[in-house]
């Protein structure tokens, strides 16, 4: 049976409607939690990988802070050359990118310039230069939740965009799709982000930031729920059906 592997780095951030919809789809789903001392998957070639978010970056490689990440890298890079189909959410996109050459810096904006996370929902613009363009039906709002932005390596196709982050939903080779923005959550999951990530939140949006973020909800994730599994399913399929031929 084919099997959705799920490397997840914190309690909050599970799957979400990622899961629901591939096991719709008659794959099997297993989390992982490296972080707790889970061993990385064993992948076959019609299994897929599922990378999720964290409050963890790329520079917490180099601190030792999270020893697990490097491992994680490691095991990025043999399942790219092994075609297996990866999907990388938020932290998961910048550590698929990186896997393949990419990086990340800090997301800047404003005038002067200096470090803007982006919290909260925004419109997702297409890139119709993308022979993906397709994928994502407009109007689509997508939820962000971070402050670093991805460095694409060389000649991966970047489908979407938001006004602040450019590199917002990207596809590398035949099999892996990073999307920097969140489509997987449910409403239980965004009640525990915005209760739990206050501070990250505040630094963002100020002080009334829980209240900012629980009225787009109500606007715009609710509401999105249809897209978002449309866009899910999309996904998926996309992967399946552009593996190589072993």
């Amino acid at each position: 049976m084919k099997t959705l592997h799920i490397l997840q780095h914190i309690e909050r951030e599970g799957p979400g409607l990622f899961r629901k919809i591939a096991e719709e789809k008659g794959f099997s789903t297993k989390i992982y939690r490296i972080d707790l001392g889970d061993k990385l998957p064993i992948l076959k070639k019609n299994d897929l990988l599922l990378i999720l978010g964290g409050p963890m970056g790329l520079e917490d490689m180099s601190t030792g802070k999270f020893p697990w990440l490097k491992d994680e890298v490691i095991f990025i890079k043999k399942t790219i050359k092994k075609n297996i189909g990866i999907i990388g959410v938020c932290l998961g996109a910048q550590l698929l990118a990186y896997s393949y050459g990419g990086n990340t810096e800090k997301l800047l904006g404003g005038i002067p310039l200096r470090i803007t996370p982006e919290v909260g929902w925004s419109e997702i613009l297409v890139n119709q230069e993308s022979i993906y363009s397709q994928i994502i039906k407009e109007p689509f709002y997508g939820l962000h939740w971070h402050s670093d932005r991805i460095i694409l390596p060389p000649h991966a196709d970047l489908i979407a965009s938001s006004k602040l982050c450019k590199e917002q939903l990207f596809k590398i080779a035949d099999s892996c799709i990073g999307i920097q923005f969140h489509i997987e959550y449910e409403d239980e999951m965004i009640k525990k982000w915005i209760k739990e990530d206050y501070k990250f939140i505040n630094n963002a949006l100020g002080p009334n930031g829980q209240r900012i973020l629980e009225n787009q909800h109500d606007i715009y994730g609710k509401n999105s729920i249809k897209k978002r599994v449309l866009l899910i399913n999309k996904l998926i399929d996309l992967i399946n059906n552009n593996k190589k031929a072993p």
